[in-house]
């Protein structure tokens, strides 16, 4: 029987999580807030995917919402860090992991070597369950260390804490509260990508110039991994009901990277390999629509209303997170609730 690298990475990370289940939990929180001067922090999600990075932009807001005269580090995987996290001021290293650790084993040592380089006020991991999370954290040198445990009790405190781009922040603060910090009951920050105002108004120059009109514009996305993508059946019945019902709005694709589409280009399409050009186009749309991936959580984190589709993935974990922003479980869910949910979130913007 042929072993597929799909289930080698399974073995790999089921191995991984065994044998790091119980990094830092026999380590209880010592010391009190008058011990705790923030001004070297450390983030961790060692993982090159666009969604589980954009993840973490809640946590680096929320650390620099609490310890304003702090500076972040993040030890992350992969080359596209620097552009996600390009207008972040107070973000003072990115230490990347190459996306093939065994293909640049040299670069790959050389970036868990930096994490010594430096002694950090504190250290959190952004991702439960994230074996190289925990082990980074371990490895970091800092007396105050998140491990990012699931912690059942916040879970039942907090409706959301499943989320991926909250649970790093609740673990955050019940750490500090154990230092003698007041509880933090502000809302917890959206997805966060900080364009600047060029980048805005070279995406409204590009939607002007492919819509050539002034409607609104609903933005669709019809690509994603595995079986969290769409067939073109399903997706041209969408289509076909959301022309109906909403043919004052011009509707348009954003094409994948893969320069590929489900409507078969019969719409008007913009493409883009530039995570920052994608996002300041999207900033100019007035809806998004898009399975669950990483381009999902990319409209979302501009700020616009955004709509994601579920089927197998879990909603609770990686819905689209902004307050305009929402999941539909379409197994549940058929096309005609869905415009109906369509018209609402257009009438409140």
């Amino acid at each position: 029987m042929k072993i597929s690298k799909k289930d080698i990475n399974a073995v790999r990370r089921s191995v991984m999580k065994r044998l790091t289940k119980n990094v830092g939990k026999s380590q209880p929180v010592t010391g009190n807030k008058k011990d705790l001067i923030v001004r070297k922090v450390l983030i961790t999600r060692p993982n090159h995917r666009l969604g589980n990075l954009l993840i973490i932009t809640p946590l680096i807001c929320e650390v620099h919402s609490l310890f304003p005269d702090s500076k972040i580090d993040l030890f992350v995987k992969g080359n596209i860090a620097p552009s996600i996290f390009k207008n972040y001021t107070y973000i003072d290293r990115i230490i990347q992991l190459p996306k093939k650790p065994f293909s640049n084993l040299f670069q790959y040592l050389k970036g868990w070597a930096l994490l010594k380089t430096r002694k950090y006020d504190l250290v959190i991991n952004s991702a439960t369950g994230s074996s190289s999370g925990r082990l980074s954290t371990l490895f970091a040198r800092s007396q105050h260390k998140v491990f990012g445990d699931f912690n059942e009790a916040l879970n039942v405190k907090y409706s959301d804490y499943r989320h991926l781009a909250k649970n790093s922040i609740y673990n955050l603060r019940d750490y500090l509260s154990k230092l003698g910090f007041d509880e933090i009951t502000t809302t917890i920050p959206d997805l966060y990508l900080n364009l600047d105002q060029s980048e805005i108004s070279a995406g409204k120059d590009k939607l002007k110039n492919l819509v050539q009109n002034s409607k609104d514009t609903i933005c669709l996305f019809t690509n994603a991994t595995g079986e969290k993508c769409y067939s073109q059946e399903w997706w041209e019945e969408f289509y076909d009901k959301l022309k109906k019902n909403f043919s004052e709005y011009n509707i348009i694709e954003l094409l994948p990277v893969e320069n590929i589409s489900k409507l078969n280009f019969t719409i008007p399409h913009f493409y883009s390999r530039d995570i920052r050009e994608m996002s300041g186009f999207l900033k100019n749309v007035t809806l998004f629509i898009a399975a669950d991936n990483g381009v999902m959580h990319l409209a979302s984190a501009t700020g616009i209303p955004t709509i994601g589709l579920f089927s197998v993935s879990a909603e609770e974990e990686y819905a689209p997170y902004n307050a305009k922003s929402c999941s539909v479980n379409t197994n549940h869910t058929d096309t005609d609730k869905m415009m109906q949910l369509i018209h609402m979130i257009l009438e409140k913007r």
